[in-house]
């Protein structure tokens, strides 16, 4: 009986960890124009199907910055979140690295 209850604690432990599957990206901050927000230029690698050659796509996403402490080159994580504007689905979570 003991063993019962204690999977059972465990499976739900497991979807109580695995609710939350926002996803976290790393990018670099190209803007801080607007109040409270970073645009943040999300680089990825893609392998292109006939050449099997690697290039670059970026894509820029609009986070919001509550303390307006991200400058233009610094290296930050976001999160996804509900949607804040038009435009913004994404928090800042860390800055990985200052722009020099």
């Amino acid at each position: 009986m003991d063993n019962v209850q204690t999977l059972k604690n465990e499976n739900n432990s497991e979807k109580s960890e695995s609710k939350s599957r926002k996803r976290i990206l790393v990018g670099k901050v190209t803007s801080n124009k607007p109040d409270k927000t970073i645009i943040v230029a999300i680089e990825r690698h893609v392998i292109h199907p006939l050449y099997k050659k690697y290039f670059k796509r970026v894509k820029k996403v609009m986070a919001h910055d509550n303390e307006n402490s991200c400058y233009i080159g610094d290296v930050v994580k976001i999160s996804e979140c509900r949607p804040l504007s038009a435009r913004k689905r994404w928090i800042l979570v860390d800055i990985v690295e200052r722009a020099k």
